[in-house]
């Protein structure tokens, strides 16, 4: 009997149907009454398969032929709901002639077939890539035998199945078990009534589909017991199982798994960073890849439309308002019309996709812009593609070139030409970033500049120090009272103000610093005002005056002061001819200040523990980059549509933060599986500093100026946990926290590289201060630091969202987490469970030397004996001891250290099972903006929650003053018994050798349990009786 082959490779960008952005698709394969399905990819909109079905074709071999060509293979996909009890949802289908089908598999070849729709209210796209050939069974000569493939499971579970299923989900967290191995599932049944088919259960083995290329599995699991397709793994999110611990990891302190799902996921992308197998082939190779290696190559045909010249006049009133359009397939590009120009310039470019050619023949055709009537065909101009010549930079600029129209018959015109420059080139190409690519074909002029890739620059921050010493002479409206002064200074959008003097006088002082934040250029004027608090709420002013920051003295790191200066207040009530009669009379109230811009410091707007510069705002006092650092950002997946309701996708760009450096990637229009394919570079001064990646929905694409740009997720990678010289790639999952929990909208995938360009100044910064000289030589109060790094975030949003295009407010404050410091009910207990995890090692070490006191291991306890002692005999050998140690243990965890670099982890930041209520708190406005009723409960639990601090803080406090009891003779009877046996130690230690001693009081330590007892001490009775201050408080 001959047989069918259907393989199924793989689907792409298929239509999300399960509310969340994504699909769970598998095929089912219909011919001759035979069907059979593949497996499942859970949550994957491009899903790669690799499976072969194969089916009888009935009849001789006289006959195959006649038999395949009246036979129809149906194949449809569906996206598989049986986690929601619901039939799977239809996602396409296709229909193949067997007329078609070769007949060996030497003649066959992957073919793409778009995805047709089941009725004209269906919602399909994508494609399907099929492989089908015939092939003779081996009784007809063939030589290839096919094993059938085993069924679904269809058995209904039994109680005690699910039971282990319900015990197993519901302790997920605590306990692990081995996973179980994949399965091919598929199945070859006969039609069969409608009734069966409901009543039949599938079942589906639970695990992780391992890919090949693109993700490596990781060493715990084990090897699938069936080849596994070149796919990337992917999750179920309903039956997450952790795997076992590694077997050699013994002395490495295991944290708790997170769930598989966010977890990263290695890849191995083509990248020439990668193919590289020799120093030789890095130096002497093609140099684009040298220098463009962390992406993948995208070839773009470049149009350059640069200018045209004596074009004929088309309207009847002798003007001509000419554009041009440049079409390639179903893609369409316009330049700007120009009004009453024959001879214009445009200098546009634009990119088409080599991957997305639809045509050979290039149009670029002249029109005249018409208002009320159809715009007025010019000339053309057509240019084949296969004449297009490739340019791969450093080559210089293509020259643009003079082409005569044509009119509609291809013949040439008498009057005008436009010159143009096509070539074929990479995303290297340097017009790249400037030119209109035809995925943005649909966005207008206006808009194309917000989804274009552009690098900004942070504006360069300094402190701005204002010695406040003391006023003279001032002046109240009300002569008989003394006034109660104080000094308010503005500068910019910043407002600081002194406290009142301890004295009320004519003459007040005052001696306090304030502390501001300024940018380059110096264009904002500081103004200080003396007012007089008369009452809540109610200040008069004394006097003003405003000083320019571009003239106040910079102050470079440790040097002198600037000397104080007087100023002369100026009457806010004046008039003109007032002040200057003023002036005649040369009196005026006057104030004294020392005002300096501080260089010697770095301006943190950031949080410190994700700083990515450290550097001195002086350029003068940076010290040499030590490395480079390399990020190509490649591609996402699995995104969730940000655009649902709008009956759109999501338009993904991505941001880039590290020092006071940002990049932008071009934004793709309706992806959710873009592929940026951009690399940029930054240099490194610090090792222990942290880039941040970012990925947000634009929302300016159209016309909606009021929109804000979605956050999908962002990454962050510290630089001290990357090999240098070592390329990582892989796909980040991307997780926010909402209002709802926590939510993962895709993953990002990522190429890193960092390398050394200074050995010896990188290993010798470890040793060096994190911040510049200043922040420890003259410190900036702790009271002031989170108000200036605030004042610093709002400056870089405020001129970041400037530029054109601009970076938004909402993007630059997500990126440098604005809100870090607010209090979150979840990150306390994150921190909390940090502080248990390290006392955890404490715990096990007191453990341990429990065991050793209590010969729980008799050997081991002798073997501490025998140490003991001969570290008391020679105790010159202790601290070689410790730090072999020490050594050996660092040595033994090598083995065990990280393979990937660290990201979002949601088990340490309790984002993974943190209470509703507490999110809703943690996303609450300051000041709030909930009901009574929750405000009062939220004050209730922060009041439990602080009971329980205050009794632990109390039994601190208790401890430390019975330790100061000892001497204070509050408890006369127990201080003269504590001096005492003081002074009895004294002299017994004195006239005692120090080893016997020490021998003495070890082998106490260490004595046998038939020689101890279960009463407390009596040093620790003795402790405890000593009185505190707790009986004290009332």
């Amino acid at each position: 009997m001959s047989k069918l082959v259907v393989e199924i490779v793989d689907a792409s960008d298929l239509m999300p149907k399960d509310g969340q952005g994504s699909a769970s698709p598998f095929v089912e394969v219909e011919f001759d009454e035979q069907r059979q399905r593949t497996q499942t990819r859970f949550k994957d909109l491009n899903p790669q398969w690799n499976e072969k079905l194969v089916f009888n074709v009935g009849g001789g071999s006289g006959d195959f032929n006649n038999r395949l060509n009246n036979k129809t293979i149906d194949v449809t996909v569906y996206d598989d709901r049986r986690d929601n009890q619901q039939p799977g949802k239809f996602l396409g289908r296709v229909k193949i002639s067997g007329a078609v089908v070769p007949l060996s598999e030497s003649e066959s070849d992957v073919q793409r077939y778009p995805l047709d729709k089941r009725g004209l209210f269906s919602h399909i796209k994508g494609d399907i890539a099929l492989r089908i050939y015939a092939a003779a069974s081996s009784s007809d000569g063939g030589g290839g035998d096919f094993v059938s493939p085993p069924p679904y499971f269809s058995e209904k579970l039994t109680k005690e199945e699910k039971r282990f299923e319900s015990h197993e989900y519901q302790n997920q967290n605590q306990n692990h078990f081995q996973q179980f191995e994949d399965e091919i599932h598929m199945e070859t049944m006969k039609p069969t009534t409608k009734k069966k088919e409901k009543e039949s259960r599938t079942f589906h083995s639970i695990g992780a589909h391992h890919g090949g290329g693109a993700a490596a599995p990781p060493p715990s699991q084990s090897k699938p017991a069936y080849p596994t397709p070149p796919n990337q793994p992917e999750f179920r999110s309903d039956f997450m199982r952790a795997p076992g611990p590694p077997p050699g990891a013994v002395m490495q302190m295991q944290p708790p798994r997170q769930n598989p799902e966010f977890q990263l996921i290695e890849t191995s992308p083509p990248l020439a960073a990668r193919m590289r197998q020799s120093y030789y082939y890095r130096s002497s190779g093609d140099k684009t890849s040298s220098t463009y290696d962390l992406v993948e190559q995208m070839h773009y045909l470049y149009v350059s439309v640069v200018k045209a010249r004596d074009l004929p006049v088309m309207d009847v009133s002798g003007s001509l308002d000419p554009y041009v359009e440049v079409k390639l397939g179903n893609y369409k590009g316009l330049t700007k019309h120009l009004e009453k120009n024959s001879n214009p310039i445009w200098k546009q470019i634009f990119a088409f996709s080599k991957e997305r050619l639809q045509s050979n023949l290039l149009e670029v055709t002249v029109k005249d812009k018409d208002l009320l009537t159809k715009d007025d065909f010019v000339g053309r101009v057509q240019i084949d593609l296969t004449e297009v010549p490739l340019r791969v930079p450093p080559d210089s600029p293509l020259a643009p070139q003079w082409y005569r129209l044509e009119d509609k018959k291809g013949m040439k015109t008498n009057r005008g030409e436009v010159m143009l420059a096509v070539w074929m080139g990479t995303q290297a190409d340097e017009s790249f970033p400037d030119a209109w690519h035809s995925d943005a074909h649909r966005v207008s002029h206006s808009n194309l500049s917000n989804t274009r890739s552009k690098v900004y620059f942070s504006p360069k921050l300094y402190y701005l120090r204002i010695h406040v010493m003391e006023a003279q002479d001032l002046v109240p409206s009300d002569k008989g009272r003394v006034p109660d002064a104080i000094v308010k200074i503005h500068a910019g959008n910043q407002m600081r103000a002194t406290r009142t003097p301890q004295m009320r006088t004519m003459n007040p002082q005052w001696h306090e610093e304030l502390m501001f934040v300024v940018s380059e250029p110096f264009e904002d004027m500081v103004m200080v005002s003396v007012d007089d608090r008369i009452g809540p709420g109610k200040d008069e002013i004394l006097g003003r005056i405003f000083i320019p920051v571009r003239d106040v003295p910079v102050r470079q790191e440790v040097g002198k002061m600037p000397d104080p200066r007087w100023f002369n207040l100026q009457r806010h009530s004046m008039s003109m001819e007032e002040e200057n009669e003023k002036r005649k009379e040369k009196f005026s109230s006057k104030i004294l200040l020392r005002v300096c811009i501080e260089a010697g410091y770095h301006v943190l707007d950031e949080s410190t523990h994700f700083s990515s510069d450290l550097q001195p705002s002086s350029k003068h006092l940076r010290k040499p980059s030590i490395g480079i650092l390399e990020l190509g950002i490649l591609s996402a997946r699995n995104l969730m549509p940000m655009k649902a309701k709008d009956g759109r996708m999501t338009d993904p760009y991505c941001v880039a933060k590290y020092g006071n450096k940002w990049v932008r990637t071009r934004t793709l229009l309706d992806a959710l599986t873009p592929k940026w394919n951009e690399q940029y570079t930054w240099e490194v001064h610090d090792p222990c500093t942290v880039i941040t990646i970012g990925v947000f929905d634009n929302g300016h694409v159209n016309d909606g100026s009021d929109w804000k740009d979605q956050r999908i997720g962002k990454v962050r990678v510290r630089l001290s946990t990357l090999e240098t010289d070592r390329v990582y790639t892989h796909y980040y999952p991307l997780l926010v926290l909402t209002p709802g929990g926590l939510k993962k909208n895709g993953e990002l995938q990522l190429a890193l590289r960092y390398t050394c360009t200074g050995f010896v100044n990188m290993m010798a910064q470890y040793g060096r201060p994190l911040l510049p000289k200043m922040h420890y030589i003259q410190p900036i109060p702790v009271r002031h630091i989170d108000l200036l790094r605030h004042q610093a975030m709002q400056i870089v949003a405020t001129r970041l969202s400037r530029s054109e295009p601009p970076l938004r407010r909402e993007v630059v404050e997500y990126m440098l987490d604005v809100d870090y410091h607010m209090f979150s009910l979840r990150r306390s207990k994150a921190n909390f469970s940090r502080i248990m995890s390290l006392l955890s090692s404490v715990t096990l070490v007191c453990k341990w030397f429990n065991d050793i006191c209590t010969w729980r291991n008799p050997i081991t306890t002798c073997l501490v004996h025998v140490l003991f002692l001969i570290l008391v005999c020679y105790p010159e050998l202790i601290l070689p001891t410790v730090f072999l140690y020490l050594f050996v243990i660092g040595m033994w965890n090598y083995r065990y250290r990280p393979r990937h670099p660290p990201h979002m982890d949601a088990r340490v930041s309790q984002a993974d099972n943190a209470h509703p209520d507490e999110l809703d708190e943690e996303f609450d406005t300051f000041p709030t903006s909930r009901p009574a009723d929750i405000v009062r409960m939220r004050y209730d639990r922060l009041r439990s929650v602080g009971g329980r601090v205050q009794t632990v803080v109390g039994d601190l406090a208790t401890q430390g003053e019975r330790i100061q009891a000892l001497l204070s003779w509050r408890d006369p009877r127990a201080t003269a018994l504590f001096i005492v046996f003081a002074l009895i130690w004294a002299v017994f230690i004195y006239v005692t050798p120090f080893q016997v001693i020490a021998i003495i009081i070890g082998l106490f330590m260490l004595r046998h349990p038939r020689f101890r007892s279960r009463m407390p001490s009596v040093p620790a009775n003795f402790f405890k009786r000593l009185p505190a201050k707790s009986d004290m408080l009332l």
